[in-house]
């Protein structure tokens, strides 16, 4: 394998390590503690600390740790992404897919991103035996340059996308000859349409552009490396530049418009565009840019086209662009609003809409278009039967959406007349016309009872054997021993944690390699942050996070918040007012320690008192001092209680919908007979 001198000394955490070795972190610490000759820190901190990426790989070799399973790329992927800046490492990407895919490339322009070092990184990585396709090759190096940028990104997820060319498809059964996506990001929806209708009658010409260039070459590459870009890229035209402001595929007719704007935009040109022919609905409002981009698509489409966009579901109802909605449903062009659950994508924590649009067809009249309405779909109750807590299950949402389309009588659709939405609010929010059915709450109903039933049999088992617990008699009395002469003993760490940067801090649903952030008590209930894993990995090597590791114990100090928790839930980043303590498992059990710092005799005696903002000082608190063996059976109690509050905390919530549920039958007269 050709090798290069590194432009500059690249670092690898204990994390990154773990991957390049194929093994897990505990391995590591494992090999840092055994080995002498394990390569020094050459930076971070002596909790986070980095390492020489030759001097690792070196060593690794010396000692046969790398695992035959350990994948090429993550001993590559350092390199890339020490080259520290996001758009010469997103650009080598891009060069990679270029060159998998067969697509021509400009040499004299590749030294250009990242000099001769940018250069040697894109021929290793192609003369990596990953045992992958080439298209897996790339996708595995964007996928990492996504997740390091996911603050800066937003990316449309691939069950979306599938979801929204469904759509296009259903509603445009013709041939497909252009698909364009005027915000194209990284390609996700390009691609997914190319996959979709590749080796049709003839090639489907995929046209995209988005403001930032780098996601541009990106969305080249991802079409390159499979294969549907066709030679020369005569299958795939991608611009860079702001669409609004300056269209690269002004006067196109497309078959297919899919698209997942910038949303609540403030600077998209509303007073240069305010005489723009593409307004034909009205001029959008300087807070409405999702409308200008609704309209851009409906102006791309040819005859019969068919446009699917994804917007904020205030789009649906703020009284700015209820002229513009009215005009839409007035002309036949909107078709179908689709409410999607929270989770489904960016933001997680909101349920987007999509929008469906189709322009008449070259003999079809605005009166014969306005024949079927609008069709609305609320999919918002579609969750997975899986136990993960704000999954997304898309083979549920798909089957909905396109039997809702199909004219299928499916429960949370309804095909509204265009006369019956054209009030003062023409507010086209799905669910506000959608209403609930008797059938779909007694569902719901019988769900809940099997949930409360489940936790009440779990909760029975659990409180029956806490109830054969006596108190044991000892003849000789138990000494006691504080956490600050454990600390010094050496048989736990403690560590503090910090104010986190707003900015990096995401709320709503979690996604995928997203760390949980506690910000205070209750620990079992914490609120819905999250830091993305590169943030979490920067923190860990600077030292400017506290992250858990399995079995830590998490510390709310605050006295009027005082509570204790196991974390199993890991890695966990901690916020103000938060301390972990990480006990040596040769000598402490976790959770006996957790068990006895919580008892409230003792936060007695380790709190301050002196005023509403107390706060418990962790060292104070005591535990018994016990054998090893005695720790652990103190410690199943201490999780067997654990779970007898968590199961009551969820009986109670489900009993609550249970109630709420009953409660709306009884009010409309439909409660059913036993």
């Amino acid at each position: 394998m050709s090798r290069s001198t590194e432009a500059s000394p690249v670092v690898v955490s204990l994390a990154e390590i773990a991957r390049i070795a194929g093994v897990g972190r505990a391995a590591v610490s494992n090999w840092r503690r055994r080995h002498e000759n394990f390569p020094v820190p050459v930076g971070g901190t002596d909790t986070s600390p980095q390492f020489s990426l030759s001097e690792v790989e070196l060593w690794l070799q010396q000692e046969n740790k790398l695992k035959a399973t350990a994948n090429p790329l993550d001993r590559l992927w350092p390199e890339f992404e020490g080259l520290g800046d996001r758009d010469t490492s997103g650009l080598l990407v891009a060069r990679v897919g270029l060159r998998l895919g067969g697509a021509p490339t400009f040499e004299a322009a590749d030294e250009t991103v990242g000099g001769q070092h940018g250069v040697a990184l894109v021929e290793r990585a192609l003369e990596l035996d990953t045992g992958h396709s080439a298209r897996t090759t790339f996708h595995l190096l964007l996928e990492r340059w996504l997740r390091v940028h996911v603050r800066q990104i937003v990316t449309t997820p691939p069950r979306l996308a599938e979801l929204m060319v469904k759509i296009a498809a259903l509603l445009h059964p013709g041939h497909v000859r252009t698909v364009l996506d005027p915000a194209c990001g990284s390609g996700t929806l390009l691609a997914s349409a190319g996959r979709h209708w590749h080796g049709a009658k003839s090639e489907v010409q995929l046209l995209g552009q988005d403001s930032d260039h780098v996601l541009t070459e990106l969305t080249r590459a991802r079409l390159a490396a499979e294969g549907l870009a066709g030679e020369d890229f005569t299958h795939a035209v991608v611009g860079a530049g702001d669409t609004l402001r300056a269209d690269a595929h002004a006067g196109t007719q497309a078959d297919v418009v899919l698209c997942n704007p910038p949303a609540n935009e403030r600077d998209w040109g509303h007073a240069e565009l305010a005489t723009d022919p593409r307004w034909v609905y009205g001029q959008p409002p300087r807070t409405e840019p999702e409308l200008a981009w609704i309209q851009h698509a409906t102006a791309a489409l040819a005859p019969g086209g068919v446009a699917v966009l994804v917007v904020p579901p205030s789009v649906a109802a703020r009284r700015a662009g209820r002229r513009i909605r009215s005009g839409l449903l007035r002309s036949g062009v909107l078709r179908a609003v689709i409410a999607l659950p929270p989770g489904a994508a960016p933001p997680y924590g909101v349920g987007l809409h999509l929008w469906v649009l189709r322009a008449k067809g070259a003999a079809e009249t605005a009166d014969e278009s306005l024949a079927d309405g609008v069709t609305l779909i609320d999919t918002v109750r579609t969750r997975s039967p899986e136990p993960h807590k704000g999954d997304v299950d898309w083979s549920a949402i798909t089957e909905q959406v396109t039997n809702g389309l199909s004219g299928t009588d499916t429960v949370g659709c309804k095909a509204m007349p265009v006369v019956d939405l054209l009030d003062d609010q023409v507010d086209l929010t799905p669910a506000r016309h959608i209403p609930r059915t008797r059938a779909a709450t007694i569902v719901d109903l019988r769900q809940s009872w099997s949930r409360f039933d489940t936790r009440l049999r779990e909760l029975r088992d659990v409180s029956a054997s806490l109830s054969e617990l006596v108190p044991e008699e000892r003849d000789e009395e138990v000494s006691f021993i504080s956490v600050g002469e454990l600390e010094r003993a050496g048989a736990l760490e403690i560590r503090s944690g910090q104010t986190l940067p707003e900015d990096l801090v995401r709320r709503g649903e979690r996604q995928e390699g997203e760390a949980r952030v506690l910000a205070g008590a209750p620990l079992s209930q914490p609120a819905q942050l999250w830091l993305s894993a590169s943030a979490v990995a920067k923190g860990e090597q600077d030292g400017s996070l506290t992250v858990t590791a399995s079995q830590d114990v998490v510390v709310s100090v605050l006295a009027r918040a005082f509570d204790v928790q196991v974390d199993t839930d890991v890695p966990s980043v901690l916020g103000p007012n938060l301390s972990v303590l990480r006990a040596n498992s040769a000598v402490l059990d976790a959770w006996f320690l957790a068990g006895c710092l919580r008892a409230p005799a003792n936060v007695q005696r380790a709190g301050t008192h002196a005023s509403t903002t107390s706060r418990v000082d962790v060292r104070r608190l005591q535990v018994p001092r016990l054998s090893l063996e005695a720790q652990r059976r103190y410690g199943e109690i201490c999780r067997r209680i654990t779970s007898f509050e968590r199961g009551l905390r969820e009986t109670s919530t489900i009993g609550a919908e249970l109630g709420q549920a009953l409660g709306d039958l009884l009010a409309t007269g439909e409660l059913p007979h036993a």
